[in-house]
């Protein structure tokens, strides 16, 4: 197997939460030279300085400075969450069971979270020494399941069952012996007293490699740690250009991004704007002269429903890097932008294809539109193709994440010049 693949792998498994995630990232930003900024200190920025900053443990943002001036700034946005169910404040529900109320967090497929074990992984605050403080927290083992109703006593399972949130999809703890027993047990793990937690659902299932030609990889949240770990690969796998190359992952994605870590917020825009004021530069010229992809796993042509597709633009697992167009923008790939990507993946020698909804089914939106609410560039909406989006075991292309991984480590290592009609050039 790829050594990259493995990897990927490894990240996967090892990021059961968004913290996990993020923090794995910034992990892997840290052993590469990077050094981590704290947004409340004053930031001394050096040329040939690499950076990274991390805003409530879910969203990280990563930059390098060129030696000498720089032009613009060639931007991704990835995201951290995924589809899930969250944990509950007063979460026990007691009686002749102990089970867990939750809330779900995206939107999800309630089908396949049912029947696994499961665990639990987010963040808590523990009451410390000194003073009140965040950590990761997961419970790695088989802790919790979902059980279905037997087929004998809910006849329409197979026939378009209307899943309710409030009464079907509660976790089941232990017995009534188990009361009070789960609040003791993250307590045990966290090392003290417990005053707030984001903590969530995750399934114990770890990524795999499979098909007759081990073609296919599959995971909880592909959908969008796989683009997150790639464009991470690329960005530190770049050339030195004189563009500042920006690393961008963020939260919430799957909830609309308005959050005070997500794309909606004003992170980037902060980042950016501190960048300028320590070298000296203009942020409105260094936007006229930017670019942003934002990496979003997409849709593939379903193989037992293939009408679902549009019917010239569908995208198939091992066919290369998906640009997404959408004309009411909530994709806002656009000609330039579209040419850009082109010419990106021409010259990493990896394959494009095009996406766009059937015209009658419409899709979701992501977090390139979102961002151009606070940082106005040319974008890109790319992504890989996947089946069972927002399951919790999605499926994707082990050749596809490759690709991801070259496309982005040429475009962080490109020299790129707009003219104001939308002409570029790609150095």
């Amino acid at each position: 197997m790829d050594k990259r693949v493995e990897k990927l792998m490894a990240f996967l498994d090892a990021s059961p939460s968004v913290y996990h995630a993020a923090a794995n990232l910034a992990d892997e930003l840290k052993s590469a030279g990077y050094t981590l900024l704290q947004e409340a200190e004053d930031w001394h920025l050096v040329p040939g300085g690499k950076y990274c900053v991390m805003r409530g443990g879910s969203a990280v943002i990563a930059f390098r400075i060129p030696e000498g001036k720089a032009r613009g700034f060639l931007m991704s946005a990835s995201h951290s969450d995924r589809p899930t169910f969250k944990i509950k404040e007063n979460c026990e529900l007691t009686g002749s069971y102990t089970r867990l109320a939750v809330e779900r967090y995206g939107g999800m497929l309630i089908a396949p979270w049912l029947d696994r074990p499961l665990g639990v992984a987010g963040r808590v605050l523990v009451e410390t020494e000194n003073g009140v403080q965040s950590k990761l927290l997961n419970i790695d083992k088989d802790l919790l399941l979902i059980p279905n109703v037997a087929i004998h006593m809910n006849r329409q399972a197979n026939d378009g069952y209307k899943w309710n949130p409030v009464t079907d999809v509660l976790p089941l703890l232990g017995g009534k012996d188990a009361k009070g027993k789960f609040q003791a047990l993250l307590e045990q793990e966290a090392g003290g007293r417990i005053l707030g937690h984001d903590l969530f659902l995750y399934i114990r299932q770890k990524a795999a490699v499979w098909g007759i030609d081990d073609e296919y990889i599959s995971s909880a949240a592909l959908d969008d740690l796989e683009c997150a770990w790639c464009c991470t690969q690329g960005f530190l796998a770049a050339k030195e250009t004189e563009e500042i190359p920006v690393l961008c992952v963020f939260n919430n994605e799957e909830v609309g991004s308005s959050s005070n870590e997500g794309a909606a917020s004003n992170l980037l825009e902060s980042v950016l704007e501190r960048i300028c004021e320590q070298l000296g530069l203009s942020l409105p010229r260094m936007l006229s002269q930017s670019f942003m992809i934002s990496a979003d796993n997409g849709h593939a042509l379903h193989p037992n429903h293939p009408e679902l597709a549009d019917p010239t633009n569908a995208t198939l697992p091992g066919g290369g890097v998906v640009l997404k167009f959408n004309a009411a923008q909530r994709y806002c790939t656009d000609g330039v932008s579209a040419a850009v990507l082109r010419k990106v993946c021409e010259k990493a020698g990896v394959g494009v294809q095009t996406y766009c909804n059937r015209a009658d089914i419409p899709g979701g939106g992501t977090l390139g539109n979102i961002s151009l609410h606070h940082v106005s560039v040319p974008t890109a909406d790319i992504g890989l193709a996947q089946l069972a989006m927002h399951s919790c075991y999605e499926t994707a292309s082990v050749s596809d994440a490759l690709a991801l991984e070259d496309a982005m480590a040429v475009y962080y290592g490109s020299g790129l010049e707009f003219s104001g009609d939308g002409s570029f050039l790609l150095k």
